[in-house]
């Protein structure tokens, strides 16, 4: 018998003189700080990698965090109280064992005037917390996830600091621009990562998807974002639109919906068919009803539109004196066949673009969850305003794993986590 080994990443046919296994390997470790309700270990656990603890202040955010990861260690108290060698002795772990750290330090204390001060303003302590972490465990690699509006800060003198804190540690340092979707996700999204490795310098994630998407951030475009071109269609995915994304769900009116509620239809885009509830159902799919004047002003409102289409007489005072270039989002439908905007931490019409584009209600939680493309499986817990919070403040589950599986390409590429491999059996 003949056995040949490849690369999961590469496709096999199924042939029936065949039989395949895949090799078991420890999966990676992470910690994630900052967890929210759980968007990027959502990512990194799609690639195989298992979290041992996360942190976060906000109760409904942990409450989900655990409901959905029941193996990791979920605490809720303020990062500064955590002392890391507590954490490293409970996970019974050594210095450089932990495969990597991730998380994004809220950016409050960031837009500070004087740099050179970063480190000793109380409003950034909170970064000081993720450098404990990584003294503390020294894991193999990091991911270091922020507004792309951090670059501009103190004329960039504020993301120098932060990236002499990781050089001082040892770590080489990738900075990019990630737009959501380039992989996958249906949602016109910015991040900044930063990558830090041991090792070398990890490549940041090829996109897989083709989008085009205005940026929303002054510096670092051209530089620090992928610039597609015409070209690239012809090998890479179309991007994904919001009538992929939620198509399928069940049409509600406002003031309909669950909790809990059952699929209508099997007519589903790709998308969908990998989102979607094994079990046949999904949650958090109820639509608020709108006061009575906003219900008043979606009528006007056609999909891709604004409160530009609203008669003027209808509209808030304030937005009466607004120009037609400013807020453009505000009060916008969403288009079928165009991506969702950057899902907010309010469903709010006053906020942006929330309104459906074939149903004249706002987005429930469940759709803001399709958008930032977590799984229907995937159960947000707490009050509703909550939730809407929690998925907005969440980094995109499809982002984060394509950032996954290139820190795992990069760490077998230096021998430091096992290689996955199948082996293929020919009769």
């Amino acid at each position: 018998m003949r056995k040949t080994k490849a690369s999961l990443e590469l496709v096999f046919s199924d042939r029936r003189d065949s039989r395949s296994k895949i090799k078991e390997i420890p999966p990676l470790t992470t910690i994630d700080l900052f967890c929210g309700a759980g968007g990027i270990t959502e990512g990194f656990r799609k690639a195989g990698s298992r979290c041992l603890y996360a942190n976060d202040f906000m109760p409904e955010a942990i409450s989900t965090f655990s409901y959905n990861h029941q193996g990791t260690w979920a605490d809720c108290r303020s990062i500064e109280k955590v002392k890391p060698a507590e954490i490293r002795s409970k996970l019974k772990i050594n210095k450089g064992d932990l495969d990597v750290l991730v998380g994004g330090p809220p950016c409050q204390g960031f837009s500070i005037n004087a740099p050179e001060r970063f480190l000793t303003d109380p409003r950034n302590r909170l970064f000081k917390d993720y450098v404990r972490f990584l003294e503390e465990f020294e894991p193999k690699a990091f991911l270091f996830e922020n507004v792309p509006g951090l670059l501009s800060l103190g004329d960039g003198k504020v993301l120098d600091r932060i990236l002499s804190e990781f050089v001082r540690l040892d770590y080489h340092v990738t900075v990019k621009i990630l737009f959501a979707a380039h992989y996958g996700v249906p949602q016109e999204r910015w991040r900044l990562i930063l990558l830090g490795s041991k090792f070398g310098e990890i490549a940041p994630p090829e996109p897989t998807h083709y989008a085009a998407g205005r940026a929303n951030f002054r510096g670092g475009g051209g530089v620090l974002t992928f610039q597609l071109t015409e070209s690239d269609k012809r090998h890479l995915l179309p991007a994904v639109t919001v009538g992929e994304a939620i198509g399928d769900l069940p049409r509600l009116a406002m003031g309909e919906g669950s909790e809990m509620v059952g699929y209508k239809t099997e007519k589903a885009s790709g998308f969908a068919h990998t989102i979607r509830n094994p079990e046949g159902v999904t949650y958090n799919h109820f639509a608020a009803k709108l006061s009575k004047q906003n219900a008043e002003r979606m009528k006007y409102v056609k999909p891709g539109g604004s409160w530009r289409d609203i008669p003027h007489e209808l509209l808030p005072k304030g937005m009466q004196r607004a120009r037609k270039s400013d807020h453009t989002k505000r009060y916008g439908r969403l288009r079928n066949d165009g991506l969702a905007g950057t899902v907010m931490t309010k469903c709010d019409p006053h906020w942006g673009t929330v309104f459906l584009p074939d149903q004249d209600r706002s987005l429930t939680v469940r759709e803001a969850a399709r958008f930032q493309s977590f799984p229907d499986a995937y159960c947000f817990l707490g009050p509703r305003v909550s939730q809407y919070e929690q998925v907005g403040n969440a980094v995109p589950v499809l982002m984060a794993n394509a950032i996954a599986q290139q820190i795992r390409t990069h760490l077998e590429t230096y021998g430091t986590v096992p290689a996955v491999v199948l082996e293929v059996a020919h009769g």
